[in-house]
């Protein structure tokens, strides 16, 4: 059936709560209205008591397909993501190959058209030696979301520490940099004072505070000296704040950030019970740095929320701290996270759904996406704030079959999941047979 019409219920969309109806027609949302007749054949939704979010735009998550797909592949992953309420993801390129070349990303592309329930976009990998396959992407600027730069190593081996490369690029790209930043100096140098780090509690004092610091510094010199369009990843430290503004518009900066709900979640204390499975680059730090980080989100120096989706198989994370590798999976549960800090006053619904669905739609400009309006895509969930929801071992979709948050019973659930008008999960079940769409951005 192409007709939709969600009744009566709570939509959340451009800071407002209201009751309405929400008519859905060939994917579209068609129509917004207190009461919409309409005559024919249609699914009628009753959403009393329920809200209607504008569908969660993830903008750094790791799906590991090609080649690490013994952890996660683009199929499982979005099926998890589409079950949080997630309807469209941005894939980092540090895959087996790393996705260096216009040809092996376009590969990452068609893996997703044939087996992504959400949206998808991918990101360009940026290597010490690749910066003119790199700028030969400004002709695909419309269809590709950014250009990836490591400037600290993390997993997949892609730090790009020459300072030629990252000139070429800061200059040279038509496209959004996104960079994860952290100094392997600094790294190094922690690293021979910690020689005999045997848990994941020396994480945050080798992957330190400074260590972010100077690399974001450095990235945000780079962006300014180039005038480029930089979004810094996963902001982990009170000091790095003082780099971002809120005097003005988030579509008027050249110079923008994202937070992770690991980072809003988790501080240094919960090494102790979470050990490595919280183990991620950059580390989750001390709690005064989770204070802060609330604070640049509230008052907008923070500009979209993320997840950093990142996983790895179970057995690989009870190896000793120094072999684990970092990451966590993220991407199911996050809505459900903000959600419950909603319920306890943290932020309100409308400020979850402005940094986790319209921010991320206005940083990169993506077409017709991220708002409950009239003409845009029909990527919607509704949630029941009500409801709660435990997190178990048999609900939890990530290939790596684990979850920070197992055990962990959220506030509200996700009740019905649509991308692109279709319902692709629905009270508790995914629904198969649909796919989802390639973002395009108007650039």
């Amino acid at each position: 059936m192409n007709t939709t019409i969600i009744r009566n219920v709570t939509v959340v969309n451009e800071g407002v709560s209201r009751v309405l109806d929400v008519l859905v027609k060939n994917g579209i949302i068609e129509k917004l209205d207190t009461h919409i007749n309409l005559s024919g054949g249609y699914e009628e939704i009753n959403g009393e008591g329920l809200h209607l979010l504008p569908g969660v735009i993830d903008d750094q998550v790791h799906f590991r397909e090609p080649g690490l797909t013994q952890k996660a592949d683009i199929g499982s992953e979005s099926r998890a993501a589409v079950a949080g309420g997630t309807t469209s993801f941005m894939e980092m390129p540090n895959t087996t190959p790393p996705a260096l070349t216009l040809d092996l990303l376009e590969q990452k592309y068609a893996i997703a058209a044939a087996s992504s329930p959400a949206n998808y976009s991918f990101f360009m990998g940026v290597s010490n030696d690749n910066a003119e396959e790199v700028l030969r992407a400004n002709d695909f600027k419309k269809s590709i979301c950014g250009v990836k730069i490591f400037m600290g190593s993390s997993t997949g081996n892609m730090l790009v520490d020459n300072y030629l490369t990252l000139e070429r690029i800061f200059s040279g790209t038509e496209l959004l940099i996104a960079t994860h930043c952290e100094d392997e100096k600094v790294i190094a140098a922690n690293k021979e004072k910690y020689p005999n780090a045997d848990s994941a509690s020396f994480h945050p004092l080798i992957r330190d505070v400074e260590g972010c610091y100077q690399s974001s510094l450095a990235a945000v010199q780079l962006a300014k000296k180039h005038d480029a369009r930089l979004h810094i990843l996963h902001i982990s430290t009170a000091k790095e704040l003082q780099l971002f503004t809120n005097m003005v518009p988030m579509e008027e900066k050249r110079i923008t950030s994202e937070v992770c709900v690991h980072h809003l979640h988790f501080t240094s204390e919960d090494y102790a019970k979470q050990g490595n499975l919280i183990k991620c680059n950059p580390a989750i730090k001390a709690p005064e740095n989770r204070a802060a980080l609330w604070q640049g989100l509230l008052d907008d120096r923070l500009d979209i929320i993320a997840t950093d989706h990142a996983p790895h198989t179970w057995d690989e994370k009870q190896q000793t701290y120094q072999k684990a590798p970092s990451g966590i999976p993220l991407v199911q549960h996050s809505l459900l996270l903000m959600l419950q800090y909603a319920k306890e006053g943290k932020l309100t619904i409308e400020k979850v759904v402005e940094k986790m669905s319209h921010a991320p739609a206005r940083c990169f400009k993506i077409r017709n996406k991220g708002y409950i309006r009239e003409g845009y895509d029909a990527d919607l969930v509704l949630v029941n704030l009500n409801k709660p929801y435990n997190v178990t071992r048999e609900n939890i979709l990530y290939k790596c079959g684990w979850s920070p948050f197992a055990g962990h019973t959220f506030p509200a659930s996700v009740v019905t999941t649509f991308v692109n008008g279709t319902k692709v999960f629905d009270k508790g079940s995914i629904i198969e047979g649909s796919f989802g769409k390639r973002l395009s951005f108007d650039r």
